[in-house]
């Protein structure tokens, strides 16, 4: 049996998916599932499971790549204050701070009342499992709902970051203190040092390992490797966890920014192979017959299930008063959904003797049944809100009768329009054609910021004066607008001010160049200028930001059949696109089609979630 137990696990993970798929079970985690599995496999059901050497292995090396990951989804630019952006009450970064404290306190309370009902006496160990949310069951959840980019993602997203983080550090101290090594405590500001040092040493070369990688190679997934076992050594040396290393290489996989194509590499691996052997060992290793035929554990599991959600109500309350009440409990039900750090915790666990086989068992138990529900709650009561269907919004400074055009073609289309002049003859002449155009005498930064103009994803500046074009473009940049075009007038400007524009990140627009280049066009390609300007089938530019089709390949795009991809830029190169060619977050994809196949798939993979 020992010799088939791989085998066995290996099929169990190879048939949950297809299962899954099979009868289209989408509100359940693979994880969960797969813990299930395990759990019919193993000892509570079939018994076909035989925890050899080579099994416990994978089954290790599986937990820590399933930390590494949970690192690598941290995105770092949640914490960073944008141009623009008011930290007020308001604030993603402000509402689940608020929220993720209101998840410890009732975490602890739900510790102390645990114990003063005899249940169980580890308070702190309580603490730190209850607080935990699993990141990864989140991030999938926000991107199936298109929200991840909303406010109301954003704050779930950083919530979720805070309930791996803060309990992963809490573990780590738990561990050193109860494992006799408090006065090894301080060793493990080196392995902070040793990842800062492995992040700044690789910061710059792993620019030069892209481009030198080769698919016999792969410079990117071995160094992620390096880094997983440099901080898995060095942690388990100065008496940390190996997890919290693992973790720590995550997070510098992260600053160094890896490609879309790395991160599906490395999740590939991990999610391929060793996690879900990880995942179906923990089920085996459960005994739900030695659970069930003890009371005292078996009047834990509800106890636990209960702990759960309540831990979860302050931030119930927080996100209700800036989403909508109902909005509000669904975030609630899906930060109660944990899973990725309470296995590893509960392992330490029982590595300390901190806890029980039975406690444990109760406690996997009760965290699958949250999870389960956790998911299933937040999709039958998320609503999307208004800000959740808002078409891009574009603000065009300046009304002539080149913008003019333009605004009515992209108010037909997917964008919301909005227009000011400061000149009385083009407002009575334009007025009737342009559905929201605004007369303002003295039109300045400050009157667009009182009127809320600066509140745009594009503006657009066409003064006829170039240096109020510039002026206002420099303060639409800082009050933190997406993208600002500006229109240049003259040949002859003053380089240093157009160098100051591109630093900060104005688009400049020429409109004798860009009517030479046309004319040219029509010159010299003819029938490449007639694709341009036809208005049923033409030239466009889609770019990619609907998570949900970011890493996989092109030929499984939605409508691909009705399109032609003809080239991707990326990260300012372009490339020839193959029907393998993986997307990658922020591809410009050049597309020929007709017009009403380019607003659908616009609409599809332009939506920034």
């Amino acid at each position: 049996m020992e010799q088939l137990s791989i085998f066995i696990v290996m099929l169990a993970a190879l048939l949950v998916p297809l299962v899954m798929a099979r009868f289209e079970v989408s509100t359940l985690p693979t994880a969960v599932a797969e813990i299930l599995i395990g759990i019919v496999i193993g000892k509570s059901g079939f018994n076909l499971i035989v925890m050899n050497h080579d099994l416990t292995f994978l089954s290790n090396l599986g937990v820590i790549l399933l930390i590494f990951l949970s690192g690598m989804e941290i995105n770092f630019d949640l914490f960073r204050k944008q141009p623009g952006e008011k930290r007020d009450s308001d604030s993603p970064v402000t509402i689940s701070t608020i929220a993720f404290a209101g998840i410890l306190v009732m975490s602890l309370l739900v510790g102390v009342v645990l114990k003063l009902m005899g249940l169980f006496n580890g308070i702190l160990l309580a603490l730190i499992i209850f607080s935990s949310v699993a990141l990864g069951v989140v991030i999938a959840t926000l991107k199936e709902k298109e929200i991840l980019s909303r406010p109301v993602g954003q704050t779930l997203l950083l919530t979720a970051v805070f309930g791996e983080v803060v309990p992963m550090l809490s573990l780590t101290v738990y561990a050193t203190l109860h494992g006799g090594n408090a006065g090894r405590l301080w060793l493990i500001v080196l392995l902070f040092l040793a990842a800062i040092i492995l992040l700044r040493r690789f910061k710059q070369p792993y620019k030069w390992f892209n481009d030198i990688t080769k698919s016999t190679t792969q410079l990117d997934v071995r160094l992620a490797f390096f880094l997983i076992f440099t901080l898995v050594t060095i942690a388990v040396t100065v008496g940390a966890e190996n997890i919290l290393g693992a973790f720590l290489a995550g997070m510098v996989m992260k600053l160094l920014n890896p490609s879309e194509s790395t991160e599906d590499k490395l999740t590939s691996i991990g999610y391929g192979f060793f996690i879900p052997i990880f995942f179906i060992t923990t089920g085996a290793k459960l005994n739900l017959r030695e659970l069930f035929a003890n009371p005292r554990a078996l009047a834990l599991i509800p106890a636990l299930v209960v702990g759960f959600f309540i831990a979860k109500t302050v931030p119930a309350l927080v996100f209700s008063r800036h989403y909508g009440r109902r909005n509000g409990l669904a975030g609630a039900f899906l930060c109660a959904t944990t899973i990725t750090l309470v296995l590893p915790t509960l392992e330490v666990a029982r590595n300390l003797k901190a806890i029980t086989s039975t406690q444990s068992d109760a406690f996997v138990l009760a965290a699958l049944i949250a999870c389960v529900c956790g998911p299933i709650g937040f999709n039958k009561l998320y609503q999307p809100s208004p800000e959740d269907l808002i078409k891009k919004r574009v603000v065009f400074i300046g009304a002539n009768v080149m913008t003019v055009p333009i605004a009515q073609q992209l108010t037909n289309s997917l964008y919301q329009v909005r227009m000011v002049t400061n000149q009385q003859e083009n407002f009575e002449t334009y007025n009737s054609e342009v559905a929201d155009l605004k007369y303002f005498e003295n039109l300045n930064a400050q009157c667009l910021e009182k009127s809320g103009y600066f509140d745009c994803d594009i503006m657009v500046v066409s003064f006829l004066n170039e240096q109020e074009n510039f002026a206002l473009a420099l303060e639409a940049k800082k009050q933190g607008v997406q993208r600002v075009i500006a229109m240049r007038k003259r040949n002859g400007s003053d380089y240093a001010q157009l160098d100051q524009l591109v630093a900060a990140g104005v688009e400049l627009f020429h409109p004798y160049t860009a009517l030479s280049s046309m004319l040219r066009s029509l010159i010299e390609s003819p029938t490449v200028m007639k694709m341009m300007t036809d208005n049923q089938h033409t030239i466009f530019e889609v770019v990619l930001k609907n998570r949900r089709y970011t890493g996989i390949e092109l030929q499984s795009l939605p409508m691909i059949n009705k399109i032609t991809v003809s080239r991707i830029y990326r990260q300012g190169k372009w490339i020839t696109p193959h029907g393998t060619t993986v997307l990658e977050a922020g591809d410009h994809l050049i597309i020929t089609s007709d017009y009403h196949n380019i607003a659908e798939l616009q609409a599809t993979l332009g939506k920034d979630n």
